[in-house]
């Protein structure tokens, strides 16, 4: 019998799109992936006029099973104990992107990729950021030159409103774990 794929499920303060994540989520967990929700502090204690932070909290306990991992010190471990087959960060922000390039582990979820790659697993990355065809583009080019970094094929969202906003196709996360999970770059990763 196979063993079930363990994500760790990184979520960072794109507030907007915690609710595509969450359905995202759920429907992964019954597919049989076994997840386990880490949290940044923005994302697990800002409440905002996408929803309060506690019920984030309660929803990826209900949806996971397990409380969300949401201390620098409850993410160290990761690595060392190798608990995850792959690592996801979805939504990934522009300012996580621009920490894990400079390798800046000053919240849970920097500290989940770091301890997460020290095994050289694969980071899966869900870009949500509204600067990522300016301010974030070095970062993002950065990270796809880097080995163990995938990209969930991303789009830009509202290019009229948002010219230089850019996000992750979020339904596309199973599939991006899988093809990294055999060394490969989902394509395309501009849609």
């Amino acid at each position: 019998m196979k063993q079930p794929t363990r994500v760790g499920f990184a979520l960072t303060g794109s507030f907007c799109t915690h609710q595509r994540v969450l359905s995202v989520m759920e429907a992964m967990r019954d597919e049989g992936f076994e997840i386990t929700p880490i949290l940044s502090f923005n994302a697990g204690a800002l409440d905002t006029r996408f929803g309060a932070a506690s019920a984030l909290r309660s929803r990826l306990t209900e949806i996971c099973g397990r409380p969300p991992i949401d201390t620098i010190e409850a993410a160290e471990p990761i690595g060392p104990k190798a608990m995850f087959d792959v690592l996801a960060v979805a939504p990934c922000t522009g300012n996580t992107i621009a920490k894990l390039v400079y390798a800046v582990t000053d919240t849970p979820v920097t500290m989940a990729v770091k301890s997460h790659l020290r095994g050289g697993r694969p980071v899966i990355l869900a870009v949500s950021t509204n600067d990522a065809l300016s301010g974030s583009a070095a970062n993002i080019g950065t990270l796809l030159n880097r080995r163990h970094y995938y990209f969930v094929p991303m789009k830009q969202d509202a290019p009229l409103t948002k010219p230089r906003s850019i996000v992750a196709e979020m339904e596309k996360l199973p599939e991006t774990i899988t093809a990294a999970l055999a060394g490969r770059q989902l394509q395309p990763i501009l849609c």
